[in-house]
């Protein structure tokens, strides 16, 4: 008997696996919804949690946390040239000079707010609305302002059309915060700035906490956690070395 059809036969396995591999391969670069890759990225950032535990106070994301990184589909916040770099955890830019924050930052962030469903959070930079959107899926009621306008209408057309009715969109300086809705359970600044503006500090709740990237642009900053006491103070804790991208707006009050 010729051993060359059971070597053509093996070849011919050989291939078909790999071609079953490409296509389940393709099959998954292609899914609109892009479940495995958001699962692959979650367990990413679940690592860097970990390797981060001494400095935030916490070794794993929280189930809301989690499942909200699981519900938003991050390659919608994305223009679509750069949809196919949509998980990977790091930071994309978005147009306008501005960026949507890598994954990580978006989860440990939304996570030191420690808010969840019928809470109000404030949020300075809505960019693309990727980071509103988790919150929203946390039960979070969001308010949020953008100063690039262009940015500000389309993540509220993309935040509507998404379905996150909880998310409240304006274009403006968000550097005075959003008075009628306030007070906040929580606030979160997307953008570096050297100090917190006046208008945050009095529309944050007591008891509430506030998550900004302390810093002068272009160097690296430090995200600040600032909690507010009954006397209307704000105690701070540093968290980790990052880089955002500055505030914008009327710095000067």
């Amino acid at each position: 008997m010729s051993l060359i059809a059971p070597i053509a036969k093996q070849v011919l396995r050989l291939l078909g696996a790999l071609l079953g591999a490409v296509l389940t391969t393709c099959a998954l670069a292609w899914n609109p919804e892009m479940t495995e890759e958001r699962r692959h990225l979650v367990s990413q950032i679940q690592a860097e949690v970990r390797a981060t535990a001494g400095e935030l106070g916490f070794a794993q994301l929280s189930p809301a946390v989690e499942t909200a990184l699981l519900e938003v589909e991050r390659h919608r916040f994305i223009p679509a040239d750069r949809q196919g770099l949509a998980y990977l955890n790091s930071p994309l830019p978005i147009g306008s000079g501005q960026t949507i924050s890598q994954p990580y930052i978006v989860a440990i962030m939304s996570q030191l707010l420690d808010v969840g469903p019928g809470d109000k959070v404030f949020e300075l930079g809505t960019g693309s609305g990727y980071q509103a959107a988790v919150l929203a899926a946390m039960g979070v009621e969001v308010y949020t302002v953008e100063i690039v306008p262009r940015l500000a209408e389309q993540a509220a057309t993309r935040l509507a059309a998404l379905g996150y009715e909880h998310v409240h969109v304006r274009s403006g300086d968000g550097w005075q915060g959003w008075p009628e809705a306030a007070p906040f359970d929580g606030i979160i600044v997307t953008a570096a700035a050297p100090r917190i503006p006046r208008p945050l500090v009095d529309q944050l709740a007591t008891g509430g906490r506030l998550v900004i990237p302390m810093g002068e642009p272009g160097r690296v900053q430090q995200l600040a956690l600032f909690t507010k006491t009954d006397e209307g103070e704000l105690v701070r804790e540093n968290l980790l070395p990052v880089r955002f991208v500055p505030v914008t707006g009327a710095m000067d009050q």
